[in-house]
Parts: structure tokens; C-alpha cells; sequence
């Protein structure tokens, strides 16, 4: 199990604002999940991989992927309170779900990485 989270690179986050929204990310995108791939990714140890987007449009585009695949997945918007304006879409998460073991179509990461630069950040 494994969840793929994409954080935006280009609107100039601070460090722990980065961290703040990779969290909403991934705990919005596991409460999207069912109750058995929960309870098999905190059971596994919650592996997670961190990429970056350079745009909305491509947090949007990853977004229609997992759509289209049936994975569990979030997008955040910020609230506003501190470094960015109200609303500003900052991070996509995708999963808890099947990585190494699961059809190659449904892995987090596979999906994204497929459509995205693959750079970890």
C-alpha cells in the first residue's frame, strides 16, 4: 500500500507550509478511502511518496488520472490565514492503495508518476 502526494513547487511555500498542506493532502486523501485499504495502509506502515507539480493545472490533470482510476484522492485549497491567498490549490494526494502488488494501473505513484516529472521533493 502506498499513497503519492503532489505538492505545487511554483507559489513559493515556506518549508512548514509545504509540510501543513502535504498533511491535509494525505490525511483528506485516506479518509476518501475504504475502511480496508485504511486499515492496511496504517497497518504497513503508511508508505507515502512526495512529488512536485509546477502548476494548478497539472495538480488538476493528476487529479482527473485518479478520477478516471478509481483511487482514493484529495485536493487541498488553502484557507488563506498565512502565506497564500484564500482558496490557492496547493497539494493532491492519492491513496491509500495497492503499490508493488496491485494492477499497475491502480498504484498511487504509477499514476502520477505516468503524468507527472517524477521529481521527488
Amino acid at each position: 500500500m502506498k499513497q503519492a502526494i503532489v505538492a505545487r513547487a511554483d507559489i513559493g511555500m515556506g518549508e512548514g507550509k509545504l509540510a501543513a498542506q502535504v498533511a491535509h493532502a494525505s490525511l483528506s486523501a485516506y479518509e476518501d478511502a475504504g475502511p480496508k485499504p485504511r486499515k492496511a495502509w496504517k497497518g504497513a506502515g503508511q508508505k507515502k511518496v512526495v512529488l512536485k507539480a509546477t502548476s494548478e493545472s497539472e495538480l488538476f490533470e493528476l487529479a482527473d488520472v485518479a478520477e478516471r482510476e478509481g483511487l482514493p484522492h484529495a485536493v487541498v485549497r488553502d484557507a488563506g490565514h498565512t502565506q497564500l491567498d484564500p482558496g490557492t490549490v496547493t497539494a493532491l494526494a492519492v491513496g491509500p492503495a495497492e503499490d508493488e502488488r496491485g494492477p499497475r494501473h491502480r498504484r498511487p505513484a504509477a499514476v502520477l508518476r505516468a503524468a507527472a516529472r517524477d521529481t521527488v521533493i
